[in-house]
């Protein structure tokens, strides 16, 4: 009952994710930086974009309420890659070993569709790699809901007992071991290669 494929979930376990990385370049004041992104750009607000709400829609209404911050706001979208300063270290090398090994390669992000297309583009050197990938707000189903797993699984052609699942959220983890997927909680490439090795993936 050992899995064959490895679906990994992007945002802090592919590539960092933290968007002080682009607002610290835009609000020099840190306490002003923090109170926007605890009350305006906050992550709740931005999980509606992975559930697949467009951002056209939320930063409208998000502007309505903070009108003082709409210029700050409007830079959400555009420049959603910059919150992204580069991938998690070690995991571009281990995603390679484990694609030269062999090991089918899938994923299931929690991601905006429209803020994904071009940041997959951008890294196709790491996507690549990959032989699908289910985007969250494309197919407006979030993690941990049953229902991504079940569509991943049916779409990527594994049954639940051969995928092992990696996600830095333990209760994306717990959704997982739900639907009967292997599934352990990331923190670091050193420690997730151990669990690779344990489930027989890495030699």
């Amino acid at each position: 009952m050992r899995p064959i494929a490895v679906v990994f979930d992007i945002g802090n376990v592919l590539y960092d994710w933290d968007p002080r990385v682009l607002y610290r370049r835009l609000i020099t004041d840190d306490e002003a930086l923090d109170v926007f992104l605890r009350d305006v750009c906050s992550k709740e607000w931005h999980f509606q974009h992975d559930a697949g709400r467009p951002f056209a829609e939320t930063s409208a209404e998000l502007c309505a309420r903070f009108p003082q911050h709409a210029d700050l706001i409007a830079q959400w979208g555009p420049r959603f890659s910059e919150q992204i300063p580069g991938p998690v270290t070690g995991m571009p090398e281990l995603v390679a070993e484990l694609d030269e090994a062999g090991v089918p390669l899938f994923a299931i992000t929690n991601f905006s569709d429209e803020f994904f297309v071009p940041f997959r583009t951008q890294e196709a050197a790491m996507f690549d790699r990959f032989r699908d990938i289910v985007v969250s707000g494309a197919e407006r189903l979030v993690k941990p809901e049953a229902a991504i797993y079940r569509l991943a699984l049916e779409r990527f052609g594994l049954q639940p007992h051969e995928a092992l699942f990696i996600d830095d959220r333990h209760d994306n983890v717990a959704g997982a071991q739900k639907v009967g997927m292997h599934a352990v909680p990331f923190s670091d490439a050193a420690t997730l290669r151990a669990d690779l090795t344990r489930f027989g993936l890495l030699g």
